[in-house]
């Protein structure tokens, strides 16, 4: 078993681990924003396109230097609702600065703004199959 262990610390990275983390659910209660520290971390349900049977791993996705944190569109009241994030994207601000953008079905997002592309993503758990398979295309 291969758990995925990535690392993005300039935007040309970010696609794979945004590739890596595509159809991932989120807890909103899961979701951590440590002001002092300047880091959001998320645990994930992550689907892994990577091999050829359905299943999913749980998995921790950190950005370091968070400067500022937003969301809307997502039920943030509610710590059990759940997310399923599409896309995570870098929008500059200037040469190392800009916005990291989660993106969620039924289009919540939220937006960190960063000091610099710095981004984890590891894989914590034991893989598990599931009969629930992403459909992007209905």
């Amino acid at each position: 078993m291969t758990k995925l262990r990535l690392l993005a610390q300039d935007k040309d990275d970010l696609p794979l681990i945004a590739s890596a983390v595509q159809d991932a659910i989120m807890r909103v209660g899961d979701v951590r924003f440590d002001r002092k520290a300047r880091y959001v971390s998320l645990r994930l349900s992550r689907y892994r396109h990577e091999v050829g049977t359905p299943s999913r791993i749980e998995s921790g996705l950190r950005i370091d230097g968070v400067m500022s944190f937003q969301s809307h569109g997502i039920d943030t009241a509610n710590p059990d609702a759940l997310a399923v994030m599409l896309d995570m994207t870098f929008e500059p601000i200037d040469d190392l600065a800009g916005m990291v953008v989660l993106t969620f079905a039924g289009g919540g997002a939220m937006r960190l703004e960063v000091e610099a592309v710095d981004v984890t993503l590891a894989d914590i758990g034991k893989p598990r199959n599931t009969k629930s398979v992403p459909d992007h295309d209905g």
